[in-house]
Formats: structure tokens, sequence, C-alpha cells
């Protein structure tokens, strides 16, 4: 083990066979694929989330075309720093050594430090790579995008993290200090990002002999909100509250209702729960009621106790006696459920917005009519989620 060296970059590929993932850009006829071939390196924007390769491919690009690696971050780095690569770039030149400038967050760097840039990459003194997780259509300048190629990274899946996970337990040596559901786990808290994955890693192997989801779950501090353990009389009360309003006991609700307004209790919080339950308990089988929760909370601020004593009982007795419909919660759960489970999934090219060239050029919002119940023959889901039923 390198001491001091993180475990990610220890882990960082050297050739393109090493990497994983990204298959849209490595393979034999791809473009990253055939710039290595030739050894003719063009400009570049990787645009991708972070951890999925775009400094990795990088680095690797000028090392297959023997060019000089000279790396800078957008943060940190000004129009100076470029001037200076740039005259050092020149004594490259007259050495016939190519020099590949790999710019980290190019986004960061305003309009006239891009504009620097552009008489050196159109001259070819420097092969500009640039690297960014924000759309460069709105944030790199025109010619600058002109001069280079886009390529979109996508989000590294489950199996290629665990993929990636694998090979850094069996570099470390590790293999028998970890189970197979913990590797699991912590692709799935990586967010497709192999960096997170990888600093999981390296800080649960430093935990525990033994590695389980929940040393994992430490490590990645992806832990339940704890819960407030003082004045639990008053969680009690207001739970056997909204408890009595759901199972529509009317005697019950109004009981609860009058035991916290005796101890004194916020009005205000009160009617705020109210308003909650509205859409949580009553939702479709009444839609009238987060009107008249909402109504409740306006009028407790203005009108101040003990009248709003009225206000509230009235209320509170309508939402208990009301039908009760769990659908929309239920379908709430359901899509936050999912969209954890699957909270990297690319939004389909066809849904997303095209305002500019290079998006339409991409295919996006490819087959969709801006009209009413459209109904694209693609759906609206992404792949992963194409027969998941939320309501």
């Amino acid at each position: 083990m390198s001491r001091g060296i993180p475990l990610a970059e220890r882990m960082r590929p050297t050739t393109l066979d090493e990497v994983i993932g990204q298959t849209h850009l490595l393979g034999n006829k791809e473009i990253i694929r055939q710039i290595v071939k030739n050894r003719e390196p063009v400009s570049l924007i990787l645009w991708g989330p972070p951890g999925s390769g775009k400094t990795t491919l990088a680095r690797i690009i000028a090392q297959e075309v023997q060019a000089e690696f000279i790396e800078i971050s957008a943060v940190t780095s000004g129009k100076k720093d470029v001037e200076r690569i740039v005259e050092h770039a020149r004594q490259n030149w007259n050495l016939q050594l190519r020099t590949i400038l790999f710019v980290d967050e190019i986004h960061r760097f305003n309009k006239a430090q891009q504009d620097a840039f552009l008489p050196h990459v159109e001259s070819g003194l420097i092969t500009l790579i640039g690297a960014t997780t924000e759309n460069p259509s709105f944030e790199v300048i025109t010619p600058l995008l002109s001069r280079s190629r886009v390529l979109v990274l996508e989000p590294l899946n489950k199996e290629d993290i665990i993929a990636i996970l694998k090979h850094a337990v069996a570099e470390e040596k590790a293999t028998k200090r970890i189970s197979d559901e913990a590797i699991d786990y912590m692709a799935e808290l990586s967010g497709g990002d192999a960096r997170v994955a990888l600093g999981n890693l390296e800080l649960a192997l430093t935990m525990a002999k033994k590695v389980d989801i929940e040393v994992v779950k430490s490590a990645a501090q992806k832990r339940l909100p704890g819960y407030d353990k003082k004045g639990d009389m008053h969680y009690n009360v207001i739970s056997a509250f909204i408890k009595s309003m759901r199972g529509s006991n009317v005697d019950a609700a109004l009981y609860y209702l009058a035991r916290m307004i005796d101890a004194g209790e916020d009005p205000k919080f009160i009617a705020r729960r109210m308003v909650i339950f509205a859409s949580e308990d009553i939702g479709l089988a009444g839609n009238g009621a987060l009107g008249l929760a909402l109504s409740a909370f306006q009028a407790v601020e203005r009108v101040g106790m003990p009248e709003s004593n009225y206000i509230l009982f009235h209320v509170a007795t309508a939402l208990a006696k009301s039908e009760k419909s769990r659908a929309t919660t239920d379908a709430m759960h359901n899509a936050q459920a999912l969209a954890k489970q699957y909270q990297d999934a690319p939004v389909p090219i066809h849904l997303r917005n095209a305002p500019t060239k290079l998006m339409k050029d991409l295919d996006y919002g490819k087959g969709y009519e801006w009209k009413a119940d459209f109904k694209h023959q693609k759906g609206y889901l992404p792949d992963e989620l194409k027969d998941k039923k939320i309501f």
C-alpha cells in the first residue's frame, strides 16, 4: 500500500483497457479509442457527473499519444496561469512535443478566461481537454465549443461500481474482510461516482476488520436522522391527534386537540399539522380538505387565541369526519423509493430540453410534439423504470 495516496488515486486506470464503463466512448470504433489508436489528439469537452472518469480518460489520452499532460482547475487557476502554460507549450512545440492542457471544471472560467484558449487551440499549439459537470451549451463559449468535440459521459451503473470495488478489494488483499452485501450496498450509496465508492471502501477498511453493511453505513454517514428525546408528551399527544383523525374518531381527535391547547401548544403548529393531514390522509377523497385546512392556518395567524379555538375545533371535526384516501401518499412513497433506488437514471433523451444546436445534434427532444396529451411512443420514464407502477 502506498502511504498517503488515496485509494481512488491508486486504483485510477492507466490504459483504456482498464477503464470500466463508458463503453459508448471506448468501443473499438468509438472516438476515444480511435484517438488513442491514431495517436492524433483532438480538443475535447468531457461532460459528465462527478466520478465518471473524465480526468482518468484525459490522462490516458495524453499518455497514449505521448503528449505532455498539464492539469489545472478552473477553481484555483486564472488567466495568468494559462499564459504561463501557453509559453511552456511553445517550448514543447520547438522540441516537437505535444501539449495537452486539461482544465477541470472548465465551466468555472468566465468568457474572457475561455477566450484566452482560442488562438492556441486553433493553431494547434495546445490540445485542450475540458471537464465539466454542467451543460457545455450554457457554460462554454460557442467559439471554443466549435473547435472541440463534446463527449457525454454517463454515470457509472451499479454493476460498474461493483466491478471497480471488487478490483480494489482484490488489490488491497481484503477479499476475506468484506462481504458481498457490503460491496453491493456501497455501490448503491455511490450514486454512480467511483471516487465516492472507493473513498467509502477505504474508510470502511480502516474502521473494522470485518466490513458489513453497518460498517459501510457508518463510513458513508448514511444514517437515519435522530429524534429529539425531550418533550415526549408533546410528540405523543400530536401523534394521537393525527391518528384519531385518520381513524375518523371525532371524539378522540377533539379530546387530544383540547389537551394540546390547554397545555399551551402553539396553535399554528396544530394548524400546520392539519394542513399536512389534509393532503396525506384525505387527499383525493376530498380535494377541498386542503383548502379548508390552509384557510384554518391563515385564520389562526390573523385571529389569534382564544378565538382561534373555534377554527381549530371546526376544522379538526371536518377532517376527522372526511372520507380518507392515501392513494397520493402511497404514490409519493413509491415515487420516492424509486427515486432513491434509481437516483441517477438518465432522463430519456427524447424528453430532454434542446435549446441549443449541440443538444439537438445529440437527439435531445427527438420525436416530442408540443401538444396537449401528447403520448410519446417511447414513454416518459427512464428505461430502468418502464415496468414500474407508482400510482
